[in-house]
């Protein structure tokens, strides 16, 4: 069981870990309890799922039965066995809970995953297997329209496709179409403006992620573990970068790892990502 998931409701996080016998994903259901609750104290997820069992047990409810027990990373870094539920039982404890906050949970645990970033999501989970970028190619403009392309298939029109219109987004404008391609011959190796001149109509920071972890492990044997940068210094560092990029760069050196062929650390890349994403 080595595909682990991180997924994140209203900025709680909400591990996953794939079942490939039985080919499913089990949930942890302290996670759950945090975010229905909108609780980040760990010990109080624990002491309340407690309660939770042994109500259940009382009342004959068979959800506590229907748990499981894998190992899951935890903050220290170390894998406890974890209770965990799979997709159905987690819907049967957001409905026994019976309460508004777990009722607006289960409408995103039910449909987050149809939406264009579910979907592209699930994607980006199988570059690890599909070889898409040729070794030739990595840091090429060209690597990061087939990363897009391979994101956004069938979901835009537009994918893989530098756009010829000109986008903002909030008070920052980026790149004018009409001098995007003369400009990006010249800045292929520098990820900060690669976003100034954010190539595609969407999933460009998605896209420009993936694309930066390649150079990286071509070039110096390294990635980002993405998990070690806090969504909003990332997304503060990056709207500063327009002007100066010395944060942006002080972020990404102090979540370096080298730890290159480590399918987790690519999982929790790919969440991590599409979490900056997410509006508030």
């Amino acid at each position: 069981m080595s595909k682990i998931s991180f997924r994140f409701y209203k900025d709680h996080e909400v591990r996953a870990i794939w079942d490939e016998e039985n080919s499913k994903w089990w949930f942890s259901v302290q996670d759950v309890v945090g975010a229905i609750n909108d609780q980040s104290d760990y010990k109080k997820n624990r002491n309340y799922w407690k309660y939770l069992k042994t109500k259940f047990r009382k009342e004959g409810n068979e959800l506590v039965s229907a748990t499981n027990q894998l190992k899951l990373r935890a903050a220290d870094g170390k894998r406890y066995d974890t209770d965990v539920l799979d997709a159905e039982g987690v819907r049967l404890l957001a409905k026994y809970t019976n309460n508004q906050r777990a009722m607006d949970f289960l409408d995103w645990f039910t449909y987050s995953d149809n939406t264009i970033d579910g979907q592209s999501r699930k994607k980006a989970y199988t570059l690890w297997e599909s070889n898409l970028v040729a070794d030739k190619d990595v840091g090429k403009v060209k690597a990061l329209q087939q990363i897009h392309a391979y994101l956004f298939g069938g979901l835009y029109d537009f994918a893989g496709k530098i756009r010829t219109k000109t986008i903002s987004k909030g008070n920052t404008l980026f790149c004018l179409a009409e001098y995007l391609h003369d400009n990006l011959d010249e800045i292929v190796d520098k990820y900060v403006e690669m976003n100034v001149a954010h190539p595609f109509m969407e999933g460009n920071g998605r896209s420009t992620r993936i694309w930066l972890d390649l150079i990286f492990k071509k070039q110096l044997k390294i990635c980002v573990d993405w998990s070690k940068i806090d969504k909003k210094d990332y997304l503060d560092a990056m709207i500063a970068s327009h002007m100066d990029s010395t944060r942006i760069r002080e972020l990404l050196k102090q979540a370096m790892t080298d730890r290159i062929d480590d399918r987790e650390i690519f999982m929790k890349g790919i969440d991590y990502s599409y979490y900056y994403e997410q509006e508030e």
